[in-house]
């Protein structure tokens, strides 16, 4: 009997010594764990170096910095862990901008009605990315440079043939501009702090896409046609429609970003978002994607969205040179790659 008895104690010692092991084990096979600790270093370091950055108006200003790059980051993290790249995703949200400022401005729409139609515009134009991939085959770096460019050059012309300019202005004067601000523009007040709607944009579309991903058969897809497009096939994961509704989904996401952005400053210019699809890449990289696809977290790219916008605001009130910047963002892209190799790894070790 008491031999029996130090058997199962040891037995419960053995396993509950294992428990913790376990937990750390998969804890350490997290994708966005990187880019927690990363932000955790970002935070701490301007935290010392200079007082306005915890202060009411500090956090604010780098919460609203990071909120629109977020907002796309989640959705670019989606498409890239389903195996694809969306460069056009930068200029949409100039596009679906102009759609809404043109229609509710010039042509005398209700903005409700405009921000419809470029709804419908932008998610067209992503059904068309993702169709055209799958139809062709061609790498979506490919395809969506193609519409990338389109894209500009219909910004361009388009604004400058209607207002003979390159920037649309004056949609506070059209109908339906007050509450149309209010959904995409209001600002809440903490005491000294005031966030902008762009803040809780983002946390809706982090969170959406965090249960999507983890809670869905879709999710499931996603990862299965990101990780071998053939084997997802042969299962029986219906490849074609779940990418293009991956690249509908970035448009969507630049829909909502041009939206934030025309609404809260009142214009758009035809070449804005030019060049930010890149760090939407990276921040997604940052935040554990791999670039081969198959492997990521949008919960991490949100928070290396969230960095980035600590560390942009951080050298500002630190006031130092901006061009630091750019020396932050390659160091930070190589480290990720580096550190998302070796979790993807660990990963796949764990599974076995």
């Amino acid at each position: 009997m008491s031999e029996k008895s130090n058997t199962t104690v040891t037995s419960d010692s053995t396993a509950s010594s294992r428990a913790p092991d376990a937990m750390f084990r998969r804890l350490i096979a997290r994708p966005e764990l990187g880019a927690g600790l990363g932000a955790l270093v970002v935070f701490v370091f301007f935290a010392m170096i200079t007082d306005r950055f915890l202060s009411a108006l500090g956090v604010a200003t780098w919460l609203d910095d990071a909120s629109t790059l977020g907002i796309m980051a989640v959705a670019v993290a989606l498409l890239m862990i389903g195996g694809e790249f969306d460069l056009s995703a930068g200029v949409m949200t100039a596009s679906t901008a102009l759609v809404t400022a043109l229609l509710a401005v010039h042509a005398g729409w209700n903005v409700w009605a405009a921000l419809a139609v470029s709804l419908v515009f932008a998610l067209a134009v992503g059904a068309l990315n993702g169709w055209v991939v799958m139809r062709t085959g061609l790498p979506s770096f490919i395809v969506t440079l193609g519409t990338f460019l389109a894209l500009q050059g219909l910004n361009l012309g388009v604004t400058r043939l209607v207002t003979g300019t390159v920037q649309v202005s004056g949609i506070r004067a059209a109908s339906g501009y007050e509450s149309a601000g209010w959904v995409f523009a209001a600002t809440t007040d903490l005491g000294e702090a005031r966030i902008q709607a762009s803040v809780l944009w983002w946390i809706a579309v982090t969170a959406v896409a965090v249960l999507v991903l983890v809670r869905t058969r879709f999710g499931n897809w996603i990862y299965a046609v990101g990780g071998s497009l053939p084997s997802a096939r042969a299962v029986g994961v219906p490849a074609a429609r779940t990418k293009i509704l991956l690249f509908m989904g970035t448009a969507f996401a630049g829909w909502i970003v041009g939206s934030c952005n025309l609404l809260r400053f009142a214009s758009v210019q035809a070449n804005q978002g030019v060049g930010l699809e890149f760090q939407y890449i990276i921040a997604a990289v940052v935040g554990g994607c791999l670039l081969t696809g198959g492997f990521g977290s949008v919960l991490g790219a949100a928070i290396g969205a969230l960095i980035f916008g600590m560390a942009r605001q951080g050298i500002v009130f630190a006031r130092w040179d901006s061009d630091w910047f750019m020396l932050f963002l390659g160091v930070l892209l190589l480290a990720a790659v580096l550190v998302n190799n070796a979790f993807a790894r660990r990963a796949e070790r764990l599974r076995r």
